[in-house]
C-alpha cells in the first residue's frame, strides 16, 4: 500500500484574526528523551493565527509505549487560513502481528498491513508533507501520543527531528470547555460539541479530520479570552485575567519595526516607557504570562492607551528610551532617573591635593576624576583603593603651603602612610609627584592600584583573614570598575562629532552622527546607495550640541555606553572623528587590561 497524499478544497474554519504566534507546548510533547517542554521562543512571535499552517496529525499503533510499540497508520491533514492545503494518509507496516485488542479498537488487522510500507519509508513522506518552518505548528489531540512515537521513530532512523511548535487540542479543551458542556475531553466528546463534520472512529484520517473542526472551535472561543495569537495559547495555563488579555489589541495598530512605546493611564498620564526591536511584538507580550513581573501587571491593568514613537534604529530606540524614563519620571521605570546626581572621585584642587567623592566634576578637571559610580558606598571602596596604593595624604582640611608651626602628624605618618606635608616633611616638590602618581591612577594607570591591592589581598589570605582579603578585592573591583567605565566613555564626551556606520542586514547602511557623547541623529541608507549624501545631510540637520560643561559630556553613562556598544562593534566602520583633548583609544596600562575580580 502506497502513502496517499492529496490537495482538497476549502473548508469552513474560523481562525482567529491576524496575530503574532510562536513556538508553544500547551500539556504536550516534550523533547525526545530529556523530557524539556518546548518553550515559545520571542524571537518567532509575530505569525497571526490567519498565516500559521496547522499540521493536524493522528496515529494507530500497536500500543500506548513509544519505545516498545509500533506505528500502524499516520493521517494528516493540513489547513492555513480556514483552507485545507492537503490530507497525508497511510497504513503503516509495524513488522509484527497486530495485538488483538487493537484490531478490535481500529479495526486494523493483519491482512490490511500486507504490503504497507515500513516506518522508514513513511516517515520521511510525512515530514515532507507536512514542511515544518518557523510558521508551521503540529496539532494532536493528546498530543503527548503522537509526537512521542513521531519521535521515537524518528531516533531509531537516526533522523533529526524539526521539533515544531506543538498544540494540544485536550489542553485546549480544559482551558475552554465546562464539565456543563461536556463530560469529558475525548475526541469523540469534543467532536460532537463543535459539530465536526468527520466523527472519528479510530481510523487516523478520519481522527485527524475531527481534530481540525476541533481545533477551529477552540480557537474561536478562546478569542474573545484575549488568545489570538500563539504566544497567548502557550500561556493560557498561567493565571492571566481576561481583562488583561483582552487590552492585547492595544497592540495591533502598533508598528512592527523599531522604536519606544508608553503605557498610558486613565488620565493620560505615562506609567511606563520602553523600547523594542518590534514594537507590536513586545507590547503584546505584556497581555500575556510572559510578563510575570507583579508589579507591571498592575500597571498593565491601569493602562488605557499605548503610544508607539517609531525609530529609524534599534539604537535610537534605546537613547529615546533613556531620555524620556528621565524626562518625564514614570511611576513604573525603576531605572536611575538622576544620573547626573551619581558620585565621582576627584583630587581637590589645592597646593597638597587630596581624593574627594564629589556629584560633579568641571570639564576642566576630567583628566583627574573616575566615575561616575552606582552609589557612594561603591566610590567610597574604590578611594580606599586609591589610598591602599599612593601615599596620598587622608585629612580633609586645607593644607596651606606653609605649615603652621603648631601642626603635628598623624598616625598614618608615623605609620609611612603619608609623607605628612602638614608639618613639612614633605615638600611641595615631593608631593607633587605623589599627585601625579594618583592621577595617572585616575586617567591610564591602573597596574600600581592593582598591585598594591593584589599584594595587600595575598598578605591578608596567607595570615587567614579571608573578610579582610574580601573587603580588599571588593575595593579593587570598585577601582576597576569606575576607571574601566571613565576611561572608555571620556573620548566620547570630549569629541565634537563622530559619525560611524554599520553594515544592515539587508545589507543597506545604518548611519550614527554623536556629538560629545550624545546621539545627535542617525539614519539608514537602503542598499545600493551611495551612503555619503545621506551622511553629509546628516552632519549638516543633527542636533546642535555645545560643549558640555561637566566631566559627563553631553549625554548620561548609560547613553555613552549604548553608543560605545554600538561603535565598538566589529562591524562598525568609523566615517568622521573630531578628536577632542583625547584619542579615540583605551589607555595601554589602563583599566580594561586587567580582569575584574569575582563578586562575592
Amino acid at each position: 500500500m502506497s502513502v496517499v497524499a492529496r490537495t482538497v478544497g476549502l473548508v469552513t474554519a474560523n481562525l482567529l484574526a491576524p496575530a503574532p504566534g510562536g513556538r508553544l507546548d500547551l500539556e504536550g510533547a516534550t523533547r525526545a528523551g530529556a523530557g524539556v517542554p518546548l518553550q515559545i521562543g520571542f524571537d518567532e512571535i509575530g505569525v497571526p493565527l490567519s498565516e500559521v499552517t496547522f499540521v493536524v496529525v493522528d496515529l494507530e499503533t500497536t500500543g500506548g509505549s513509544p519505545t516498545q510499540c509500533e506505528i500502524t497508520e499516520i493521517g494528516a491533514v493540513k489547513v492555513r487560513g480556514g483552507e485545507v492545503l492537503g490530507e497525508f494518509q497511510t497504513l503503516v507496516d509495524p513488522g509484527g502481528p497486530v495485538p488483538p485488542m487493537i484490531t478490535v479498537l481500529t479495526g486494523i488487522t493483519d491482512a490490511m498491513l500486507v504490503g504497507a510500507p515500513r516506518i522508514g519509508e513513511v516517515l520521511p513522506a510525512f515530514l515532507e508533507f507536512a514542511g515544518f518552518g518557523p510558521t508551521t505548528v503540529l496539532v494532536a489531540h493528546n498530543a503527548r501520543f503522537d509526537v512521542g512515537f513521531l519521535r521515537a521513530a524518528a531516533s531509531r532512523l537516526e533522523m533529526p527531528w524539526p521539533s515544531p511548535a506543538v498544540v494540544d487540542t485536550v489542553a485546549l479543551a480544559r482551558r475552554t470547555v465546562t464539565r456543563d458542556e461536556a463530560p469529558n475531553n475525548k475526541l469523540g466528546t469534543l467532536a460532537a460539541l463543535f459539530g465536526a463534520t468527520t466523527s472519528p472512529d479510530h481510523r487516523a484520517l478520519h481522527d485527524a479530520r475531527a481534530t481540525v473542526d476541533v481545533l477551529h472551535g477552540l480557537l474561536g472561543r478562546l478569542a474573545p479570552l484575549g488568545a489570538t495569537h500563539l504566544e497567548d495559547l502557550a500561556t493560557l495555563g498561567d493565571p492571566v485575567p481576561h481583562k488583561r488579555r483582552r487590552k492585547a489589541t492595544l497592540a495591533d495598530s502598533l508598528p512592527t519595526g523599531p522604536g519606544v512605546y508608553q503605557f498610558l493611564g486613565p488620565g493620560g498620564e505615562v506609567l511606563y516607557v520602553g523600547k523594542a526591536v518590534n514594537l507590536r511584538r513586545r507590547v503584546r507580550s505584556y497581555f500575556t504570562a510572559a510578563e510575570k513581573r507583579k508589579r507591571i501587571g498592575e500597571m498593565v491593568d491601569l493602562t488605557q492607551e499605548v503610544r508607539p514613537i517609531p525609530c529609524a534604529t534599534e539604537l535610537e530606540a534605546a537613547v529615546r528610551e533613556l531620555r524620556l524614563i528621565a524626562e518625564l519620571d514614570p511611576p513604573y521605570n525603576r531605572r536611575s532617573r538622576k544620573p547626573h546626581r551619581r558620585p565621582w572621585i576627584r583630587l581637590t584642587d589645592e597646593p597638597f591635593p587630596r581624593l574627594s567623592i564629589v556629584r560633579s566634576v568641571p570639564a576642566g578637571r576630567s583628566a583627574e576624576a573616575i566615575g561616575p559610580f552606582s552609589s557612594r558606598a561603591a566610590a567610597q571602596s574604590a578611594l580606599e583603593a586609591l589610598e591602599e596604593a599612593f601615599t596620598v595624604r587622608r585629612c580633609s582640611q586645607r593644607l596651606p603651603v606653609v605649615p603652621s608651626a603648631e601642626a603635628r602628624a598623624c598616625a598614618l605618618a608615623e605609620m609611612g602612610r603619608c609623607g605628612a606635608p602638614c608639618t613639612g616633611a614633605q615638600s611641595l616638590e615631593d608631593y607633587a609627584e605623589v599627585a601625579a602618581s594618583v592621577r595617572a591612577g585616575l586617567t591610564s594607570a591602573a597596574g600600581p592600584v592593582v598591585a598594591a591591592l593584589r599584594a595587600r589581598i595575598g598578605t591578608l589570605a596567607g595570615q587567614q583573614r579571608y573578610e579582610e582579603a574580601a573587603a580588599e578585592r571588593d575595593r579593587l573591583r570598585a577601582y576597576l570598575v569606575a576607571a574601566r567605565r571613565t576611561q572608555r566613555l571620556r573620548p566620547l564626551w570630549r569629541s565634537p562629532q563622530l559619525v560611524a556606520a554599520r553594515r544592515t542586514e539587508d545589507g543597506g547602511w545604518e548611519v550614527v552622527l554623536v556629538r560629545y557623547g550624545r546621539l545627535a541623529g542617525t539614519s539608514t541608507v537602503p542598499r545600493g546607495v551611495n551612503p555619503m549624501p545621506t551622511i553629509d545631510a546628516l552632519v549638516a540637520t543633527g542636533e546642535e550640541v555645545p560643549a558640555p560643561s561637566t566631566v559627563l559630556g553631553a549625554s548620561g553613562t548609560e547613553e555613552a555606553e549604548l553608543i560605545a556598544d554600538w561603535i565598538e562593534h566589529p562591524a562598525t566602520r568609523l566615517v568622521q572623528h573630531e578628536e577632542g583633548d583625547e584619542p579615540l583609544a583605551w589607555p595601554v596600562d589602563g583599566a580594561a587590561k586587567y580582569p575584574l575580580p569575582p563578586t562575592a
